[in-house]
């Protein structure tokens, strides 16, 4: 205290609120706050990827009941292991083996709330003073975010829009240094929608191996694919370098706010143990919260008793979506479409920015849509793609078509193409 004025010594970690800043939840925020309140119509949300509260997407009963189950019969109302129960781990295991060419151990799988704290876990263990990850670009920006938290420097190689989104493998190469000790691939694609081959991901193991790093697998969207490539998880590569699985139920059983996921060691070779990695990840969990047991104790019944034909209908419901939406887009003024999305839940629109009149860049473009239109889209920016936007088009039909003519009506009435007939060819 000095001359009477109490002089207190805390304050806000500055850090934590810019590396806050660049992600989903924080732009769409924004974009959110500047909608027109005197806009009667409803406002169409296609910036988030969750479908969960359109009657299309409602989950499995199968999943409903599990949880129901689970909490009826008393067994998961007490604390529990750190790296998840032990029926549930098992559950994991055994449904991500039968895509694999060899056996995961319970002991491999660690269960985290959701997808997020997963990454937040490997990111928080491979930070070390120096250390640098590889991230695509375009990429799901909560990998930038939580990276700057952990001081862990970013570098950005390119996925190569012509060729389906392909990661640039010379640019891996290029930017890896004595430094590098991960790399990130998202499968199926957010925010791209692309899809990658057998061949193609042999090829990341193979660089990756002779970078000696570990490749970072983000397959929160397997299985969700509608395209002529079949998914291909990372894991089938890890004889030839350690992977690192993340997943969830969150997308492919509609149930995001359910907050469960994993985190998986596919490294028969056993690098990882070798390294420490695995003593780090269990020190980091005895000092972080644990999913709930009760969504744990659904899990078996879920992962075993889903039924094929509610997945193939909510594939088939993302197939229709993603043609509708394709088609739509890449016939409005100003905007381009350049790849048909194969899996996840998004599409990237490119922004024409010289037949834009009155739109500076793309986060002006998201802000305006929202406020003439009522219709919310990602700005690029935030996936690393600037004078891009991102846009789900895992809402209702109605929604969105509702939505994509809205923006062809934004995209017609900001274009310097005064004529209206003059559109694309």
């Amino acid at each position: 205290m000095e001359n009477g004025v109490v002089k207190w010594r805390f304050k806000g970690r500055q850090e934590l609120i810019d590396a806050s800043a660049g992600t989903v939840r924080a732009v769409c925020d924004a974009v959110v706050s500047n909608l027109n309140p005197s806009d009667e119509r409803p406002v169409i949300a296609l910036g988030y990827g969750d479908p969960s509260s359109f009657p299309s997407y409602r989950t499995s009963p199968i999943a409903e009941d599990a949880v129901v189950d689970s909490v009826r019969s008393a067994k998961f109302n007490s604390y529990n292991s750190t790296v998840g129960i032990l029926p549930a781990r098992r559950a994991v295991a055994e449904h991500l083996s039968k895509d694999l060419p060899y056996k995961l151990s319970p002991d491999d799988v660690y269960i985290t709330i959701g997808c997020s704290q997963a990454t937040e876990i490997i990111l928080a263990v491979l930070s070390s003073p120096g250390a640098n990850i590889l991230l695509p670009r375009p990429s799901y920006p909560y990998y930038e975010a939580r990276a700057a938290y952990e001081h862990l420097q970013v570098c950005r190689f390119d996925l190569l829009q012509d060729k389906g989104w392909e990661v640039d493998l010379d640019s891996v190469q290029a930017l890896a240094d004595e430094n590098t000790v991960a790399m990130v691939i998202i499968n199926p694609g957010n925010p791209c929608g692309c899809v990658y081959s057998y061949e193609h991901l042999e090829k990341v193991a193979k660089m990756a191996r002779k970078l000696g790093i570990i490749v970072i697998a983000d397959e929160v969207y397997a299985h969700m694919t509608f395209g002529s490539k079949p998914f291909v998880p990372m894991g089938v590569f890890g004889s030839l370098a350690p992977v690192v699985t993340m997943g969830s139920i969150s997308k492919r059983w509609i149930v995001p706010g359910w907050r469960i996921g994993w985190l998986v060691l596919t490294d028969p070779n056993g690098y990882l143990r070798k390294h420490g990695i695995v003593e780090c990840i269990l020190s980091y969990l005895n000092i972080s919260a644990d999913p709930a047991t009760l969504i744990q104790g659904a899990l078996l019944q879920m992962l075993e008793g889903t039924k094929e034909d509610f997945f193939s209908n909510i594939r088939n419901i993302m197939n229709e979506a993603a043609d509708f939406c394709y088609d739509r887009i890449k016939d409005i003024p100003c905007i381009d479409c350049p790849y048909k999305p194969e899996g996840s839940m998004f599409i990237m629109v490119k922004l024409n920015m010289s037949l834009l009149e009155g739109i500076d860049d793309d986060l002006d473009f998201a802000l305006k849509l929202a406020r003439e239109e009522s219709v919310i889209v990602l700005p690029g920016t935030v996936v690393g793609m600037n004078n891009w936007v991102r846009i789900t088009y895992a809402v209702e039909r109605s929604s969105l078509e509702d939505g994509v003519g809205r923006i062809r009506s934004f995209c017609t009435r900001n274009s310097k193409l005064k004529n209206p007939l003059c559109h694309k060819p």
